[in-house]
């Protein structure tokens, strides 16, 4: 027979099922809240953080090998980087085109889609770029912050 204190807290079947079928919901959320975050309330910081959280709630109850199985350190690495890249890469098309840091408009020049348009997919492409690179920090802070540094094993 075991002893109550052996169990921990990851070993809950309820706990396990739950986060099993909340996480996909709770992503395509986070993913709708960037997407839809240049015409509504949201945009790429709330929806990295709801991101970041579905990865976090699946280290919490699997552990963090089980979180690290779908976004491994290195792909966590790429998208560190990838967003501050697509930040940044849009404001530089924008000083090549002409304009201003992130005068979308600009990027006219680039695709002739029309200011306005240009204005709504640049504010788009920003979310992007923020959603991804407060997803992957907010990951890996949880990571180095739980595993004391080791990135092995979590709380």
């Amino acid at each position: 027979m075991r002893d109550i204190h052996e169990h921990t807290a990851g070993e809950d079947l309820i706990i396990k099922t739950s986060v099993r079928l909340m996480v996909p919901f709770i992503q395509v959320f986070g993913l709708y809240v960037i997407v839809h975050g240049h015409y509504s309330p949201g945009g790429g910081f709330q929806g990295g953080v709801i991101l970041g959280a579905s990865f976090i709630l699946l280290a919490l109850a699997f552990g963090m090998k089980t979180s690290q199985e779908y976004m491994t350190v290195s792909a966590n690495a790429v998208l560190n980087n990838l967003g501050p890249a697509i930040f940044i890469g849009v404001g530089v098309l924008c000083t090549l085109f002409g304009g201003l840091f992130l005068d979308y408009s600009a990027l006219d020049k680039l695709i002739p889609l029309g200011p306005v348009e240009w204005r709504s997919f640049g504010i788009f492409l920003i979310e992007v770029g923020v959603g991804v690179a407060v997803m992957s920090i907010m990951v890996l802070l949880y990571w180095n912050l739980s595993s004391g540094g080791a990135m092995d094993e979590g709380l």
